[in-house]
């Protein structure tokens, strides 16, 4: 069980700004189903969806910064649940590029690499793994794409989503999977203990120039547009993401 909660470089959770987290929330006063539910909904909703400097960065630095994707907001999660005595894992895969289209858009979205690379955590309670994927994006940002697109009730794909249930995806968690980008995977690379051992062997695969213009130029054009939509600007309907 070590193994499931072990702090590293990147799980920083011995971290000040960490721990006060903890102790103002009283996490470690809940019982376990509580307790990573309350870290789930956190991460969730007051970590806005966004796109941070890259993938392996610190936990605290995600903190900081208040804002995360897939992989970052998945680091934390797994900081946060293993600081209050919760053991999880993380599962690393890739996926289409086509679920971002909105968020990027234009000549970047055609130069960026067709396949992202993602993952999830898993988190163990009483004997079973949960998958946490539904931690992605904040329901302010989901609703907003919800109320644009409300004719779609199944199937969507654009904007930070892949999902076959856009109308109610499974993003509450209570004892059950939870997903919003699972529709878009294309590889699995497996079970990891810990994100440092996912990114020592697989990374994005981008030069150095093209991970120059990300950070510098790429993500704060994402950011902007994704900051738009959560913020009740006009964005296209979902037959445009396509």
């Amino acid at each position: 069980m070590k193994r499931y909660l072990k702090e590293t470089k990147i799980l920083n959770y011995s971290h000040p700004s960490i721990q006060q987290l903890i102790t103002d929330k009283k996490w470690n006063q809940l019982d376990s189903v509580s307790r990573v539910k309350s870290i789930y909904n956190f991460v969730r909703d007051e970590i806005k969806f966004g796109y941070n400097t890259s993938d392996d960065i610190s936990a605290s630095t995600i903190l900081a910064d208040g804002y995360g994707q897939c992989n970052t907001k998945s680091t934390l999660l797994m900081a946060l649940l293993r600081a209050t005595a919760i053991p999880n894992r993380i599962h690393g895969f890739t996926i289409d590029k086509a679920l971002q289209k909105g968020a990027i858009t234009g000549i970047w979205y055609k130069l960026s690499p067709r396949n992202i690379l993602h993952s999830w955590v898993e988190v163990l309670l009483d004997g079973e793994w949960y998958f946490l994927e539904g931690v992605i994006l904040d329901k302010p940002y989901l609703t907003k794409l919800q109320e644009v697109n409300s004719d779609c009730k199944t199937t969507f794909c654009g904007y930070g989503v892949y999902t076959d249930r856009f109308e109610n995806p499974p993003i509450e968690w209570d004892l059950n999977n939870t997903f919003i980008q699972d529709q878009g995977i294309n590889q699995d690379f497996g079970l990891f203990d810990t994100p440092d051992a996912f990114y020592a062997q697989h990374k994005q695969k981008l030069n150095w120039v093209e991970q120059f213009i990300f950070r510098n130029v790429v993500r704060h054009i994402m950011n902007k547009n994704v900051s738009k939509i959560r913020n009740n600007n006009s964005i296209p309907p979902q037959s445009s993401v396509y």
